[in-house]
């Protein structure tokens, strides 16, 4: 316990370190020293403030298909993080999470438009354009309210309790201190946190505000495989994950967790059927951007033990007046000069 104190400490006192960065970050933007670069389609960051597990890809994916069903071109411009190569590309769906990054590959398979990868996601969006109509075309901004490069026309942050009460990094998981809300135009909260929006409306916001319901589809786990499982991931907040499995009704027999955007390997495997033999697991369950990531070695699991796969899925409330108006509001901006 002494050693927890003494590292938390430790992050505590670099804290002001980070904050210093982000202050001369804020004066280059400024003063203009760090050039913002303008695409000739509208764009639509959706990003939060704390770092990872706040659910963006799942809201990038429901937002596109969304807008899509009201006929709009709409594609996503992703960093790729975790992958090898920093040359803009068009994903291809059938490729690999070392090819274009975990997210981005999800967002192209669930959504089935076009998604581009880059450092720079200026590069990666006149890309995008060389492919979209000249009319009704619009980019998303993949975890964007961080890269101020490329000029956005919304940005809508995600924000949930917690991060009301964590702190910066590296001590906390915040990327930017809660001032940075106001940079915000659209404020996505959780749909079961009601007291969030008042403490929101309390603060002084007085912008849209956007009710979100994440929903876990978690397979059956039933016939011959009907038991316990072992489950496994390498996302952010691996709690959510598991504690979804369990109000699904699984008996997780183990919880093996990997780093973020942890590439897989053979002995990763043989960890995880290790598992299975010491608890008698019958079947096995990640998530969907593991199962990405898995790539050919998801193929390796018997049908005796299968690999099965939980779904995330968002949901925005009342979409038909919220994404009606985003999509009124983006498609009437004046135009560009290319």
């Amino acid at each position: 316990m002494t050693e927890v104190h003494s590292d938390r400490r430790l992050l505590e006192c670099l804290v002001p370190l980070y904050r210093l960065g982000l202050e001369l970050r804020e004066l280059a933007l400024d003063w203009k020293l760090e050039p913002v670069h303008r695409l000739k389609f509208p764009v639509v960051s959706i990003g939060s403030l704390s770092a990872g597990g706040s659910g963006k890809t799942p809201l990038t994916i429901a937002l596109a298909q969304a807008l899509t069903r009201r006929g709009l071109h709409v594609d996503v411009l992703s960093r790729g993080y975790g992958r090898k190569g920093k040359s803009c590309l068009r994903v291809d769906s059938s490729g690999t999470a070392e090819m274009f990054g975990d997210e981005p590959l999800l967002i192209a398979r669930r959504a089935g438009i076009g998604v581009f990868v880059g450092a720079k996601r200026y590069e990666a969006g006149l890309q995008a354009e060389k492919f979209a109509p000249a009319n009704r075309s619009l980019h998303l901004l993949d975890d964007g309210f961080q890269h101020r490069q490329l000029h956005r026309d919304v940005n809508l942050l995600m924000v949930d309790g917690g991060d009301l009460l964590d702190s910066l990094l590296p001590a906390g998981r915040l990327r930017e201190p809660l001032s940075a809300i106001e940079r915000a135009h659209i404020i996505a909260v959780p749909a079961g946190e009601p007291e969030l929006e008042a403490r929101l409306k309390a603060t002084g916001w007085k912008g849209v505000i956007w009710r979100l319901r994440r929903r876990m589809e978690v397979p059956p786990i039933e016939g011959p495989i009907e038991g316990p499982v072992v489950a496994f991931c390498g996302i952010a907040r691996s709690d959510q994950f598991f504690a979804g499995l369990e109000e699904a009704g699984l008996q997780v027999a183990a919880r093996i967790t990997f780093p973020d955007h942890h590439v897989y390997r053979d002995s990763d495997l043989d960890r995880i059927e290790e598992a299975a033999h010491s608890t008698e697991g019958k079947a096995f369950v990640t998530t969907e951007k593991d199962w990405v990531r898995l790539g050919a070695l998801a193929e390796v699991f018997p049908e005796s033990h299968p690999l099965k796969t939980a779904r995330l899925s968002i949901e925005i409330e009342d979409e038909e007046a919220a994404v009606g108006r985003l999509a009124h509001w983006l498609m009437n901006l004046p135009a560009r000069e290319e």
